[in-house]
């Protein structure tokens, strides 16, 4: 019995969704046991584009269950540096403390997170930060008048000086070696981030504390704003649509799906490119024409990385953590 590896789109239901508790295996007079030869021959990667925030990509004959896994883990356990501590010496600015340090907390930090160690909670508090585990962060600013303001000017950044305080004011502040361990100065990923707005006589000055943590403890250490996939479309057009036809046929798809030949024939061109929302089964000229789909096994990854680090330096992390994990349940013991 051949192996239906599409989950069927119908206009009103979704069929063949059904796994179980085996990942890789079906139904079948196949051999679907274990071989690591065989799962090299099939598995690959496709890489559609890689920035430096955004990474798109394919895993191609692979399981659900690990695809899943490696999102899951690039979310919520590979480490960033992101404020945990600050210290308020004064704030006479409309934000609360909390606000305000809630806003500092969130933004995402450039920094090699393995330039830092974990932090050690069953040390004292006063000897727990170290120049090993923690990077400094001062914040110092005041608002003064402009006294070259223009004649008549409404404009608070003409009236005032820092009437606006950026991440960018954050200044790196280097403890012990520190200065010669990182090869750049750590700055906000994003600088134009407003965290207050001043007035003349109002000032923040404060400290923070940034250290290693991971997206499970708080999303200010997920490194991702976000990591997601979805199945490869399929589309499989049975019967020849052509003339008017495949002209309304083409508008039933998103824009680059569906091309139509010189004969006049509708054909795939880029399924990639398709939302699935099954427009066209709404068409009676189209009954019986065409079948909707997604392959089970093939996943289109989109990985937006926050800034602190770059996407694909993300995903080689989560393959990394998957694989420790991997190795300590071999290793473990049964029954501990």
């Amino acid at each position: 019995m051949a192996v239906d590896n599409i989950v069927h789109i119908e206009h009103d239901r979704v069929t063949n969704t059904v796994s179980n508790d085996y990942p890789g295996y079906h139904n079948s007079d196949e051999d679907f046991s274990w071989d690591l030869k065989k799962f090299q021959d099939k598995f690959d990667i496709n890489i559609s584009y890689i920035s430096e925030r955004v990474a798109n990509f394919d895993l191609i004959n692979i399981d659900t269950s690990i695809s899943n896994a490696f999102r899951r883990i690039m979310i919520a356990e590979v480490p960033s540096v992101a404020a945990e501590q600050v210290y308020i010496f004064n704030n006479t600015s409309v934000i609360q403390d909390e606000v305000l340090s809630h806003r500092i907390g969130l933004i995402p930090l450039k920094v090699d997170p393995d330039l830092l160690s974990w932090i050690d909670t069953s040390v004292d508090e006063k000897d727990r930060f170290t120049d090993a585990n923690t990077v400094v962060l001062t914040l110092d600013v005041s608002c003064t008048r402009n006294p070259h303001a223009p004649k008549n000017s409404t404009d608070p950044n003409e009236l005032y000086r820092n009437s606006n305080v950026y991440a960018k004011d954050l200044k790196f502040e280097p403890q012990g070696n520190q200065l010669e361990n990182f090869k750049n100065p750590v700055v906000p990923a994003d600088p134009d981030i407003l965290l207050a707005k001043l007035r003349p006589g109002q000032e923040i000055s404060l400290r923070v504390h940034c250290i290693l943590g991971v997206g499970s403890d708080h999303a200010k250490f997920s490194p991702v704003a976000t990591a997601s996939y979805r199945l490869l479309p399929v589309i499989d057009i049975t019967k020849p649509i052509v003339g008017e036809d495949a002209k309304k046929f083409q508008k039933c798809f998103s824009t680059g799906v569906i091309g139509i030949d010189s004969k006049g024939a509708a054909f795939v061109k880029d399924a990639r490119r398709d939302t699935v929302s099954r427009e066209v089964l709404r068409h009676e000229e189209f009954n019986g024409k065409v079948k909707l789909g997604r392959k089970r096994d093939h996943f289109i990854f989109n990985v937006e990385s926050t800034g602190a680090m770059s996407p694909e330096e993300i995903f080689f992390k989560s393959v990394r953590i998957l694989k420790n994990k991997a190795e300590y349940l071999r290793n473990c013991p049964i029954g501990r």
